[in-house]
């Protein structure tokens, strides 16, 4: 059996690539859209890919099964549960896909997603045990997968109650030895806490994962569930799954984005067109008027997501012409178009034409302190996720998750200066920028964030 796992660290993301060497063929799961990676690797192995399958129509990212299934002849598959709107084979509980050594049998596993699939794989050619997990969004390193993504409390806790059982009546009923490889690893918000490392295994979930040693439903739904415990979704996320389940819009051959001089650049500015600048938090400080920063880095398609309102055009200011391909696959992946273009020469270009800038105010930790003591009305936004807030935060600050920014900026008060803090100082730019962007006029961005504030030994409260 040939095995080998694909990682996107910035999504937080695995997908899979399974081979016979008896019979040359591969099955290919949880792909992304840039697929060429999975042909790349059947060339190289000397096989041609057969099958494709997600475990669940996804969330977080837009699926490659389409993608793939244009470039070759290949038989896409489906739990029988899954609401899909393209064709493909249906796959029930206990049945069995064999490609020579390589034998696959499915577990119906909701409680991520209602139709959420694992596939339990044996190699032949070492034994009748099963030999490996493909466990999506069921069975995490040190966690499990959310049971919140379709709805409110109710279907939340229905959720939770599917994927207890999942867990005790079909994972834990597997041996210590057979390993779990998920789709949903560090980085990915799938989860609550995930583990680091990109696999595990049965035995050692079972002694170390806390969400497996629950043996009431109860307690288990109640802390599943809890908003604590689950980082806040971005926006995007909300198109995510109908995309997937009506079929994600093929490709095809991509244009490349043209290099817009000023003066272009401008004009589909002045249209109304978003600005989508992928420096740094520290370059962003002098930045076009009414730009939208997300720095170009691992985080960069979570809070693209989050700064650009899904379905909007937009061009880009890149710090290095060579991020481009980059920056537009991250885009990709999450279901945006191509931009218009991109600024050709980048800032310095717009600064030496003298075109209009404005200016991100950047605080140390001091400055803030300062500021604090200083001016009594000034607010600390506090942008970070739950479990972050839990662990200490400046007194008096509000907690407005990066990812809700959007839907509660009403709750910010427009005649108050706002600092903005997150763990680092990249999410404060970002929702600064945002903040920005509506109209506010004193908004700062804390650079080095908590980290920094909790370095310096400055004081924090819990609630």
């Amino acid at each position: 059996m040939i095995f080998k796992q694909f990682h996107n660290e910035s999504l937080g993301h695995a997908s899979y690539f399974i081979g016979s060497e008896t019979t040359g063929e591969a099955l290919v799961l949880d792909t992304t859209r840039d697929v060429d990676i999975y042909f790349t690797e059947a060339r190289n192995q000397g096989m041609r890919i057969r099958y494709a399958a997600d475990t669940h129509q996804h969330n977080d990212y837009i699926s490659g099964i389409l993608e793939i299934s244009v470039r070759a002849d290949v038989q896409l598959l489906a739990g029988d549960r899954a609401s899909v709107g393209y064709n493909s084979l249906r796959l029930s509980e206990g049945n069995r896909l064999t490609m020579g050594e390589v034998v696959f049998e499915v577990l119906h596993t909701p409680g991520h997603t209602p139709e959420h699939i694992c596939l339990l794989v044996k190699d032949l050619s070492r034994g009748e045990e099963p030999v490996l997990i493909l466990s999506g969004g069921c069975l995490l390193v040190g966690d499990v997968g959310r049971p919140d993504l379709l709805g409110g409390n109710e279907a939340a806790t229905a959720n939770a109650r599917e994927l207890y059982r999942s867990l005790q009546e079909k994972i834990l009923k597997l041996p210590d030895h057979v390993e779990v490889y998920p789709t949903h690893v560090v980085g990915s918000l799938c989860g609550g806490n995930i583990g680091s490392r990109l696999s595990t295994t049965i035995g050692y979930e079972r002694r170390v994962n806390r969400w497996l040693k629950y043996a009431d439903m109860g307690r288990f739904i109640r802390n599943c569930t809890a908003t604590e415990n689950l980082p806040a979704m971005p926006p995007y996320w909300r198109h995510m799954r109908r995309l997937n389940q009506e079929g994600p819009p093929v490709l095809g051959i991509l244009g490349e984005p043209p290099a817009l001089d000023l003066n272009e650049f401008d004009r589909l500015r002045k249209k109304a067109i978003f600005v989508l600048d992928c420096r740094s938090p520290e370059a962003f400080s002098v930045h076009i008027p009414e730009a939208l920063n997300v720095g170009a880095g691992p985080s960069f398609p979570t809070w693209a997501g989050t700064v650009l309102p899904f379905g909007q055009p937009y061009v880009l200011v890149l710090e290095d012409a060579q991020d481009l391909w980059d920056i537009c696959w991250h885009m990709l992946r999450i279901g945006y178009d191509l931009p218009k273009g991109w600024l050709a020469g980048g800032m310095m270009a717009w600064r030496h034409a003298g075109r209009e800038l404005e200016l991100m105010p950047l605080w140390t930790v001091w400055r803030l302190k300062d500021e604090l003591e200083r001016r009594k009305n000034l607010l600390v936004l506090d942008v970070r996720q739950p479990r972050e807030w839990a662990t200490g935060h400046i007194e008096g600050a509000c907690h407005i998750t990066g990812a809700e920014i959007t839907e509660r900026i009403a709750e910010i008060p427009y005649d108050r200066p706002v600092a903005v803090i997150c763990g680092s100082g990249y999410r404060s730019s970002a929702v600064a920028s945002i903040l920005k962007n509506k109209g506010y006029r004193e908004i700062s961005s804390v650079i080095g964030g908590m980290g920094a504030w909790k370095q310096a030994g400055f004081e924090t409260v819990r609630q």
